[in-house]
């Protein structure tokens, strides 16, 4: 009889064992295979959120990020403007070697459609993917008729599902784009864009300023749309334009009931923010957040846009299988065309932190920004200094997915994943900074390539004060302890300057 109790006892232990060992092959498939959500912010500088060093503005949710994940300390955008950026962080390509640039509102669609991306890579293993938000990739092949099938767009190149401002919120038009379907368009009442001549018979900002909530220089100062002119002309569509204060709340609702749709997959969502860029019109509920105007305002109402996503996360019971990546598309801009105070209102906030330079800037300011990663359970509460890019984004998450990817695919993109999630200290070697000029940087040093004398302060930077880091001399700086930039090393590191000099040639000269 005790023999029996013992031998029950021993079986009942080892199925309870093999329950465990399914439990736990379980749990590690499900990791193996997290959700992934990319909360990509536009023009926000290393400095502007709390863990960062920000001044006049608090961002709770995104210090609580910090505290409990990996808070990178040498992470860039591949560029220092946004086009750029995005083209390269879901091609893992670099910009230049398609010419990215910032484009206008009725640009053709800037990824091939036969290119790999990001979403394409996922989707062999089974990913749903979606992007929200702000997209400034181009849409069509040229001569969008916006009153039909807006094709190619995001779902020819890898996305199941888009809800986006088909360019961004300074340019027309300003009506939001889901799939291929402008949003409550009126047959009676068709869209027609024109980036040349003026066309239709809403006000103009350059002849009617004393409509505008706020003025604006000549390039911004064409269409007006709630009070608020615009780049380029835009008649019709009255019925679908878009309120510019409601854009948290539409965007996180369909981000939301993406992830809702996609719970029982592994999905990734590509959150693409509008926020900080100009116009900056945040929420009533945000108005007054800060001491620094609309700018500030729109930084606290970022901060409760993460939080509004994280809480469904959490709600649905997924936030121990979701990577979040915390992160913005180049670094800050004060005045880019609008007079909203931000410059006024400033205070003694520091944008860039220590960092010289900003938006369209090869000075580090254009390019480091806040980067954050944060996944329960994997990720451990840590600050890196690993040297990181975007463009590393699609080798190291498609690896993470377990996706098989031909060199040829992955192109310029490296698998930095083990720095990524806190694992290394090593991260790349050297690093490509694009910008109006290319920079190249080691751990320790930065390089900044020489341009012809009329390209290196033009005008339109100086609009803006914003330092483009051009010069017609070759710059070096040591920037592990010369962090800011303040002194050209070039003359007295002329071995350092020929090895840079010699990877960036390389790169540049690569044709992948």
């Amino acid at each position: 009889m005790q023999y029996r109790y013992i031998k029950t006892f021993i079986l009942l232990a080892v199925v309870g064992g093999l329950v465990s060992c399914q439990e736990q092959v379980q749990k590690r498939t499900i990791v193996e295979k997290p959700n992934i959500v990319i909360f990509y912010v536009d023009d926000l500088g290393y400095g502007d959120v709390g863990c960062y060093g920000a001044k006049g503005v608090q961002t709770p949710v995104v210090d609580r990020l910090a505290a409990q994940g990996l808070r990178m300390t040498d992470a860039h955008s591949g560029a220092s403007t946004c086009t750029p950026s995005r083209y390269s962080l879901l091609t893992g390509r670099y910009a230049f070697r398609n010419q990215a640039a910032v484009l206008p509102g009725d640009a053709p669609l800037l990824i091939d459609t036969a290119q790999i991306t990001l979403p394409k890579l996922l989707g062999r293993a089974g990913y749903r993917s979606a992007v929200v938000g702000k997209w400034h990739l181009g849409l069509g092949n040229g001569n969008i008729d916006w009153n039909g099938s807006v094709s190619p767009g995001p779902l020819e190149i890898g996305f199941d599902y888009s809800y986006l401002l088909p360019a961004t919120g300074d340019r027309v038009p300003t009506v939001y784009l889901e799939n291929h379907e402008v949003v409550n368009l009126d047959p009676n009442d068709p869209i027609s864009v024109s980036y040349g001549a003026p066309i239709g018979d809403r006000p103009l900002g350059y002849e009617h300023p004393e409509l505008l909530r706020y003025g604006a220089d000549r390039q911004h100062g064409e269409t007006i749309v709630n009070g608020i002119s615009r780049i380029g002309y835009m008649a019709g569509g009255e019925e679908a334009l878009w309120v510019d204060e409601e854009f948290p709340e539409v965007l996180n609702q369909k981000a939301i009931n993406f992830i809702q749709e996609s719970k029982g997959d592994p999905f990734f969502l590509f959150y693409s923010f509008h926020d900080i860029h100009v116009p900056r019109l945040p929420n009533e509920q945000f108005q007054g957040a800060s001491t620094m105007g609309v700018r500030g305002d729109a930084i606290a109402q970022m901060d409760w846009t993460v939080g509004q996503i994280l809480n469904e996360i959490e709600r649905l019971g997924l936030a121990e299988n979701t990577l979040v990546i915390f992160t913005s598309d180049n670094g800050p801009v004060l005045n880019d065309g609008y007079d909203d105070q931000a410059v006024e209102l400033l205070g003694d906030h520091l944008p860039g932190g220590i960092y010289r330079g900003g938006k369209y800037s090869a000075f580090e300011a254009g390019t480091r920004v806040p980067t954050i990663v944060y996944w329960p359970g994997q990720v451990q509460p840590a600050v890196s200094e690993a040297l990181f890019t975007q463009v590393d984004l699609m080798a190291s998450l498609s690896a993470l997915a377990g996706v098989q990817a031909a060199d040829s695919e992955l192109s310029d993109s490296q698998n930095q994943m083990e720095a990524m999630l806190g694992r290394s200290a090593q991260g790349r070697k050297y690093m490509l900074e694009e910008a109006y000029t290319m920079a190249i940087r080691s751990k320790d040093w930065k390089y900044i390539a020489p341009v012809p004398a009329d390209k290196a302060y033009p005008a339109w930077l100086k609009d803006k004060d914003v330092e483009g880091g051009m010069d017609t001399i070759p710059q070096l700086y040591h920037v592990a302890n010369d962090p800011s930039e303040q002194v050209n090393v070039a003359a007295q590191n002329p071995e350092v300057v020929a090895e840079l000099t010699n990877e960036l040639n390389e790169l540049l000269k690569d044709n992948l």
